[in-house]
């Protein structure tokens, strides 16, 4: 039986953008320190045009009624209240998608694929989208309890999407925290999930793999990448899954500071750094975490699941899975890294991209997970 749900449209109060501008005017900047561009964390040049464009020149209200337009719905979910944003194609023969993006993502991430999931081109099928906010991230509900790692999260999202929303049977997709926690979902209910389509896939956590012996040339160029990953790209995570409200405190009473963070890391893991993103889409992936003051509550999936080993485990899922490997992902991948770890159906490496796959490179994204779920149907 499909649970209640109410509908959970967002409007943001003009104080709440007027204060915000307030304070991204009022920004203290620190010293250029003396270190290559980007080496020392955020470019201060373009940190600054960022900030000045975000209280002079962004307008909140397009990108809120777009967030409208999916539907967005209250779903109660384990104590919590789920923010759920949708988007069907109708008819009959539809694939339910769960749709799950990480940090510092947002359902932003997945907003140039909507419309060829949900209005494909011929031969490929139609999907009807469900894109939750993780817990603790956007505008949805904060966990007030300890518990949430990804063996509780999965759990939840399966409860959403069979009980609440009454899909028996669904495909996944998602990297970073949607790759880990649809990995999770994936092993502990493979009756229901029709197919996993990551383009993270998942080979340790957090640490060189000890599983690419004899590498070949190429190989030993992408360990070295793990290496330099492990040496200089880590911190943040190591910060997060420790200390996530010392952070927070900051960031959550500065825009820029919370700004130098985030898009620090657009930067770092794509292909092509900031330049590859539209100012707007990374401002309004900014404000889900901004303005529903969700930087601490977001964090805590790190502190969370350091406590839940047994959701950073990984076990071999049982259910069909897709591996896009994009050449700037932040954990590199060859295939024979891959198979040991998944049922892999398909493993496509992607000629460009990044981290930020469906923002990044959405057509061969969308594409990507298309004909995977098109080869399931088939048979």
């Amino acid at each position: 039986m499909v649970s209640a749900h109410r509908p959970a449209p967002i409007h943001v109060d003009e104080q709440e953008l007027d204060e915000l501008r307030e304070r991204l005017r009022r920004t203290r900047w620190p010293e250029p320190l003396p270190a290559p561009e980007w080496e020392a964390g955020i470019e201060l040049a373009t940190l600054r045009e960022l900030c000045r464009f975000w209280a002079d020149d962004y307008d909140w209200r397009p990108h809120e009624a777009w967030l409208n337009s999916l539907d967005p719905i209250g779903v109660p979910v384990d104590g919590l209240e789920l923010q759920v944003f949708r988007a069907a194609a109708g008819g009959t023969d539809t694939v339910p998608l769960l749709l799950l993006h990480g940090w510092p993502g947002s359902i932003v991430e997945f907003r140039h694929v909507i419309e060829p999931f949900i209005d494909p081109a011929p031969g490929r099928p139609a999907f009807d989208l469900v894109m939750p906010s993780l817990p603790g991230f956007g505008f949805g509900g904060k966990p007030t309890e300890s518990g949430w790692g990804v063996t509780r999260i999965a759990e939840a999202l399966h409860t959403l999407m069979s009980v609440q929303l009454g899909h028996a049977q669904y495909g996944i997709a998602g990297g970073d925290w949607g790759a880990i926690i649809g990995s999770r979902l994936a092993q502990l209910h493979p009756d229901a999930v029709v197919g996993f389509h990551t383009n993270m896939p998942l080979l340790s956590a957090h640490r060189r793999p000890s599983w690419a012996d004899q590498p070949d040339e190429r190989e030993r160029g992408l360990l070295a990448r793990w290496d330099e990953m492990d040496a200089t790209g880590r911190a943040y995570a190591q910060i997060q899954s420790t200390r996530p409200q010392s952070l927070a405190m900051a960031q959550t009473d500065s825009p820029a500071g919370l700004a130098a963070w985030v898009l620090e890391k657009f930067q770092a893991w794509s292909d092509g750094g900031l330049g590859v993103f539209s100012t707007e889409d990374l401002l309004t992936n900014l404000m889900f975490y901004w303005i529903p003051r969700s930087v601490a509550s977001s964090a805590m999936i790190y502190y969370e699941s350091r406590l839940d080993p047994e959701g950073r485990a990984h076990p071999v899922p049982e259910v069909p899975t897709a591996a896009a490997v994009f050449p700037a992902e932040i954990n590199p991948a060859v295939r024979r890294w891959v198979e040991p770890h998944y049922r892999l159906l398909r493993y496509t490496e992607m000629p460009r991209g990044g981290h930020f796959a469906a923002l990044e490179q959405p057509a061969l994204y969308a594409q990507d997970v298309s004909e995977f779920f098109a080869r399931l149907k088939r048979g």
